[in-house]
């Protein structure tokens, strides 16, 4: 006669909740983790009580597809070379308006294409 206790059936564990803590642990580290770099760019927005120029003025206003002058038309690459007829030296304000329709894009370029043409003090105006 056989009087040890019967065996016992062994269940394999539950994999749910491990792969329930992964899937966890994954959305945390995506939202959590930065995929791209930032990149800031120095661009003062202008005040009230700004100081008066002495030179010629320099508005370039910044469209969906063109660039105006002083309210002229004009390429992005003949607004840069007008600035320099007009004088303008590379400590002078250029201010940059734009409208609503504008792409935040746009404006980046228009303000890249002046900065690498030696003009540093951009101001940007609603």
């Amino acid at each position: 006669m056989d009087l040890s206790p019967p065996a016992r059936i062994r269940r394999k564990p539950s994999l749910t909740p491990m792969i329930d803590v992964v899937f966890l642990l994954l959305v945390f580290f995506m939202l959590a983790s930065r995929f791209g770099m930032d990149q800031v760019i120095a661009m003062p927005l202008a005040s009230a009580g700004g100081t008066a120029e002495t030179t010629a003025p320099k508005l370039v206003d910044v469209l969906p597809e063109l660039t105006r002058l002083n309210g002229i038309d004009r390429p992005l690459a003949q607004v840069i070379a007008e600035l320099r007829t007009l004088g303008a030296a590379p400590t002078d304000t250029i201010v940059l308006r734009s409208r609503e329709e504008t792409s935040i894009q746009r404006i980046v370029e228009v303000s890249e294409a002046l900065r690498d043409a030696g003009f540093a003090n951009l101001v940007l105006v609603k």
